[in-house]
């Protein structure tokens, strides 16, 4: 009798997608976050050398920003 509950369970449990759903939505932040850190990388090295030219644009007096 014990062996035949736990067999239905094990069956339901098996056939149950609804934990599936959030694994997705997991693997969907994981690959969103890592795209956006890479492009921050490839980015990092333009947007600094663009905020520093623009320092020295609005400062116009020849020192560092």
């Amino acid at each position: 009798m014990e062996v035949d509950i736990m067999f239905n369970q094990l069956k339901r449990l098996w056939h149950d997608e609804s934990g599936l759903t959030t694994v997705e939505y997991a693997v969907a932040g994981a690959l969103l976050a890592t795209g956006v850190a890479a492009a921050f990388v490839a980015l990092g090295g333009a947007v600094e050398a663009r905020t520093n030219t623009m320092c020295a644009e609005v400062k116009n007096d020849g020192s560092s920003c």
